[in-house]
């Protein structure tokens, strides 16, 4: 299918929502009726990304805290020890990641998406599902004396992450679901030359982790059924609070993860020039497809059409016009505070992305 419009997942919660998940959180309001406020943003939110033409939608990740916190909702073994990061960008610096430390043995004791798919299969038409790419664990949630003690090293964790990961998947493909995305920001940390400094530094070897995660990743997906099935992956360099926490092309990761990594669609942040240049997509192999993440979501300057199609033309000396696409470069609300801008500017970038894609393909 060549959905040439998307967006990573997010979307800006509306602020009854924000409020029903705060006195649910408090005990002030039951399961039942935070379920009933998500499922009224999530229908609003469909029919939103419907008047804007979007190709494929979300459900803007409504009833999530973060981006990947349905695993540590959904497996048993993560403890509320974070992992810090260095974040750049308005009121940036050190803060902890949205990700639970891994402390026990993990135990899957439900579907990470069970409560989102159902209103999706009724509601959505195209749709896609986000899922964290079993990679990220590897840097978000082992921390040294919580983690080792139940997983002496990085790759007996990875084999762990893997299966829930694949169960996952195989359950919302029997489901029905055709467009499953991975989310792994933290591929971005092998690309960044500060990172790969720190990681040599503390004795691990960056372009070792990179393989081995991208070998965890592909275990994820392998032998699962493909046909008619869109399988992607978005690298992200960090979304919160309009924040990010690496820089830098994709030069260091290209070859390895373009031409390595088994997946159909590779949505890519090139919203600033923290990101590089097009160059490395030459690396894409012929057939997958590149998703141009052009416009910010983290600030509510609007783009012009004119420039984004110019960089889809510059983009296509390096991929094939018919094996590209284009988004916003990340989610709008990787975390629930959301990214600092407006919800009316954030439909009004994506009624942009699918008003561009309408006028190159």
């Amino acid at each position: 299918m060549s959905y040439r419009a998307e967006h990573v997942g997010s979307l800006l919660r509306p602020p009854e929502l924000l409020q029903a998940r705060a006195a649910f959180a408090e005990g002030r309001l039951e399961e039942q009726a935070l379920r009933a406020v998500e499922d009224a943003a999530i229908i609003e939110a469909l029919a939103k990304q419907r008047d804007c033409g979007l190709d494929i939608l979300t459900d803007g990740e409504m009833r999530r805290g973060s981006w990947l916190t349905d695993m540590a909702d959904a497996v048993e073994g993560f403890v509320r020890e974070k992992v810090m990061l260095d974040w750049k960008g308005p009121g940036g610096g050190a803060e902890a990641s949205t990700a639970d430390a891994v402390g026990s043995k993990l135990r899957k004791t439900r579907q990470l998406t069970a409560y989102e798919l159902p209103l999706l299969t009724k509601s959505a038409g195209p749709f896609k599902i986000t899922l964290p790419a079993p990679s990220n664990f590897l840097v978000a949630s082992y921390k040294r004396g919580v983690t080792d003690r139940f997983y002496p090293s990085h790759s007996d964790l990875l084999r762990d992450l893997v299966a829930i990961i694949r169960d996952e998947v195989e359950w919302l493909i029997a489901e029905g679901v055709t467009y499953i995305q991975f989310d792994a920001p933290y591929y971005s940390h092998y690309l960044d030359a500060h990172q790969r400094e720190r990681m040599r530094a503390d004795g691990r070897d960056p372009d070792r982790e990179l393989e081995m995660g991208i070998a965890g990743d592909n275990a994820a997906i392998e032998g699962v059924t493909r046909g008619g099935i869109t399988l992607a992956l978005h690298v992200c360099r960090g979304n919160s609070r309009s924040r990010w926490y690496t820089e830098g092309g994709y030069d260091a990761i290209a070859e390895k993860l373009f031409q390595t990594l088994n997946v159909d669609r590779f949505l890519l942040e090139y919203d600033s020039g923290r990101c590089g240049g097009f160059e490395p997509l030459r690396l894409v192999p012929r057939g997958k497809t590149v998703v141009l993440g052009l416009v910010t979501t983290k600030e509510p300057q609007m783009e012009s059409r004119e420039e984004l199609s110019r960089r889809v033309d510059e983009a296509a000396r390096y991929v094939p016009l018919e094996n590209l696409a284009i988004s916003p470069q990340c989610g709008f609300a990787s975390v629930a505070a959301g990214n600092l801008l407006s919800i009316d500017e954030q439909w009004r970038k994506l009624a942009l992305v699918a008003e561009t894609a309408r006028g190159i393909w």
